[in-house]
């Protein structure tokens, strides 16, 4: 295997022989070279593979961190949810009362009580993933 194939499967992060750290030891053992060759020989992949290791980090971080934010909103979504469904079923025992005391405050002000109508529609069905 040449040292271009084994740079571009390190950095694809499916290895076949090391470890698939990004580092001039492990590029070689990918490679099947000696570590000299990389270092002595090529000059410059010297100046290419640190460069490239150090941008291939960035996206790694940058991946890690927006796969953080996205579980940390999934949760906080999940946390909503809940308190939602809390808030619906306290407006429902406080529609029922204001239902039953209705007839009550009507009876002692001497207005028609009227009917009920629903003060709890239905809530909307979950957006989709």
């Amino acid at each position: 295997m040449n040292i271009a194939a084994a740079w571009c499967i390190s950095k694809t992060g499916t290895p076949q022989r090391s470890t698939g750290r990004l580092n001039v030891s492990q590029l070689a053992v990918e490679a099947d070279v000696k570590r000299w060759h990389l270092t002595h020989q090529p000059s410059d992949l010297k100046d290419r593979f640190p460069a490239t290791v150090v941008k291939e980090d960035k996206k790694r971080a940058t991946h890690t961190r927006s796969a953080y934010a996205h579980a940390e909103l999934k949760n906080k979504y999940t946390d909503l949810q809940a308190h939602c469904r809390q808030l619906q079923e306290r407006l429902k025992i406080y529609a029922t009362a204001v239902d039953l005391l209705a007839p009550e405050n009507a009876a002692l002000t001497g207005h028609d009580a009227g009917c009920s109508r629903d003060p709890c529609p239905a809530p909307p069905p979950p957006p989709g993933p």
